[in-house]
This record gives structure tokens, sequence and C-alpha cells, in this order.
């Protein structure tokens, strides 16, 4: 119903913003990261949206981009996983990182979001590992370079991407070997000689 909005920042507050698009404020709901990539009050913005409509409410929520929005409705479609929760998990790791962490089917980094346990973690994985955007998964090695305690997997990953894979083929490659080996080295190789 609502694609975007596209308005001066009214209000900025700690998980929602207000937008007054032409005198009239509108009250989103936002990630941490959609918050921190938010002008001053007073400055223009413009937020993609979804309306969610309960027996008890409508809310509107905003994403700073496309890519957000579209992993946001991935996220609430998971049975277990309610429109709060989908924005908990945005505001705990960015598009790619999430996006990285479905692909090579790492259940534990999506646990260490507050609120995630690992029953619902191992069942976003399940569902969502294939629905990934590879342009949520395209960038530089750099970018998309695991932290320390990103798993064999995330490691695994990483490593093929400097060998000159693509983000996406690489994510995809290791996701099909994961759970045969938790050693990086084997992933890899695994993994190239599945990449024949």
């Amino acid at each position: 119903m609502f694609a975007h909005f596209d308005g001066i920042v009214a209000e900025k507050n700690p998980d929602s913003i207000v937008l007054d698009c032409g005198g009239v404020g509108y009250l989103l709901y936002v990630s941490g990261a959609t918050l921190s990539m938010a002008p001053a009050v007073g400055e223009r913005m413009k937020l993609y949206s979804v309306l969610n409509v309960r027996e008890d409410a409508m809310e509107l929520y905003g994403f700073h981009s496309r890519e957000e929005k579209n992993m946001y409705e991935r996220l609430k479609g998971v049975n277990g996983v309610g429109s709060r929760t989908a924005l908990q998990i945005l505001s705990s790791m960015s598009v790619r990182d999430l996006s990285l962490a479905l692909v090579s089917g790492d259940a534990n980094a999506l646990t260490r979001v507050p609120g995630i346990g690992k029953k619902i973690a191992q069942r976003l994985v399940l569902e969502l590992k294939d629905k990934v955007d590879d342009a949520q998964l395209t960038g530089s090695a750099a970018a998309v370079a695991p932290r320390q305690d990103g798993g064999p997997e995330a490691e695994a990953t990483a490593a093929l991407m400097a060998l000159g894979y693509g983000a996406s083929e690489a994510a995809r490659a290791i996701a099909r070997v994961a759970g045969r080996t938790d050693k990086v080295d084997e992933l890899i190789f695994l993994a190239l000689k599945s990449l024949g």
C-alpha cells in the first residue's frame, strides 16, 4: 500500500523515526542500521516502507534500502519471527552479514542476536538460505569478510572470495558442504571440489 515515504525528519526515537510528508507525520519503526543512517532532525529522508496490519494495531516499518526491506519481509515470513523480531535481527546484523550467515548455514551467528535461540536460528537458515538475493551478497571480499567469531563456514566463504569467486558463488558452495567438517581448510577443499 505504501511503497516509500519521502519527507522531513521530524523526530528520531530509539526505535522509530517520524517523517513529515506534506504536513502529516508518519511514525515508522526502524532498525538500528536505518536509524544510524538517518540525517539530523529537519533534514530530508526517504524510507522504503511496509505496513503491518494486526487485529489491534496498524504499524509502519521503514528501511533505508530496498535490500533491507526485502530481507525484513523474508524474515517476517518465517514461522515464529514477528515484525519486532525481524527488526531486531536487522538491528544486530547488516543485510550483507545476515545474507552470508544464511547462505553459509551459520546458525551460530544468528543466535548472537538477542531473542534468537538455536531453534529459530536453524529455522531461519533452513527456510531462507535459498531465498537470499545475489545482490545482497555482492561486494568486495573485504566488505563481506567475516568477523573473527564468524565460524568456519564464514571464514571458508571469505577464503573462496579471496581466490576470485563471487560472494554468491562462494557462499553457496560452502553451504553445499557445510556440516561435513568444522575445519576451514577442509571446507575450502570440499567446496572447490564441488565447484569443479
